[in-house]
């Protein structure tokens, strides 16, 4: 493994030049079960120094605390790094654990002045709608975001779990850089309509969970089994009982080519999710999320590997075979929608 840096890509037309991978830091506060805040700062600085240079977050992690926790570096950074974070998953006050969906004006102009008290800083690089309300039209939404962009307040715009049709819309509201949603070898959904319609309109992706939220790592097998009672794995169908264990059989493959490359399983993973760039010709940058030095080398270490036809072709089947839902509750996602 080198220490050289990876290479930068542009999301969108008219976004941020950013490395291409980028990382979600939802889990150094929120999640993922115990954390360490030393090893997570340490993290950050090494990928900085690899050359990762979007950092993701919402506000939604840890009701805050995870935009408060990543502000001391990007205030360190902050010429050096692209912001982004979201707004949508509202949190009554009365049941801290529910979180509802809103895109009114009115709570997206509170959310954006609470994140950016929260990182204390004077603009969002990215500003993403987290999550789509479907009661409020989307072009009210874009709408207010571009707002948003005039004021000063935000500089990009960005739009996770949207449909094609979504995309379309908002598209005619205001240039969008980047769609943000999951895209693994677990998860290829978005390929039929989301993808071809963001390479139209020069949109770049922004694939969440590319390592299968750490299970196409093979670091757990059984999330009720392997992982603490407070991980959030442990509520998602495709990680317990008979779910988990047809899903661990489809990580042969993935193992086998590990093997060729001298690799871990999550490289193979991360690789395939870098080489859809080339297959589908946009812009993308996933964003696995990590609280380890030793991972964050690993994971972009990945970006330099290129997989061959023939084991593109011994990976495709997977997605196909996944046993069980991404979330209990898919009403979260814009699976329902398309």
């Amino acid at each position: 493994m080198t220490d050289g840096k990876i290479p930068a890509v542009r999301l969108g037309d008219d976004g941020p030049e950013v490395g291409v991978q980028g990382l979600g830091c939802m889990g150094m506060s929120f999640a993922y079960g115990p954390t360490d805040a030393g090893e997570s700062r340490a993290t950050l600085e090494r990928a900085l120094e690899l050359g990762v240079t979007l950092y993701d977050t919402a506000d939604a992690y840890g009701a805050g605390e995870n935009e408060k926790f990543l502000s001391p570096f990007f205030k360190a950074h902050r010429d050096e790094v692209v912001i982004a974070t979201k707004f949508a998953l509202s949190i009554p006050p009365d049941d801290p654990t529910r979180r509802v969906i809103r895109n009114d004006a009115p709570y997206i102009r509170q959310a954006v002045e609470a994140s950016l008290e929260r990182l204390d800083v004077d603009v969002i690089d990215l500003y993403y709608m987290h999550r789509r309300d479907v009661n409020v039209p989307i072009e009210e939404t874009v709408g207010v975001m571009a707002e948003l962009v005039r004021e000063g307040k935000v500089k990009h715009l960005g739009l996770s779990e949207v449909t094609a049709g979504e995309l379309r819309t908002a598209q005619t509201v205001h240039p969008i850089a980047a769609v943000q949603s999951e895209w693994s070898l677990f998860s290829r959904d978005i390929e039929a309509n989301v993808v071809p319609t963001a390479r139209e309109l020069g949109v770049a992706l922004v694939p969440y969970s590319p390592l299968g939220r750490g299970f196409l790592t093979g670091s757990f097998a059984n999330a009720e089994k392997d992982l603490t009672a407070d991980d959030f794995r442990r509520q998602q169908p495709r990680f317990t009982g008979e779910n988990a264990a047809a899903n661990v059989a489809l990580l042969e493959p993935v193992r086998t080519v590990a093997e060729a490359h001298g690799v871990s399983l999550g490289q193979v993973a991360l690789a395939w999710v870098q080489q859809q760039a080339s297959v589908h010709g946009l812009p993308l940058v996933p964003i696995p999320g990590t609280r380890k030095v030793g991972r964050i080398e690993e994971n972009t270490a990945a970006t330099r590997i290129e997989l061959t036809k023939e084991e593109l072709a011994l990976l495709e089947p997977i997605a196909a075979k996944v046993a069980g839902d991404r979330y209990a509750d898919m009403t979260f996602t814009s699976a329902g929608r398309e």
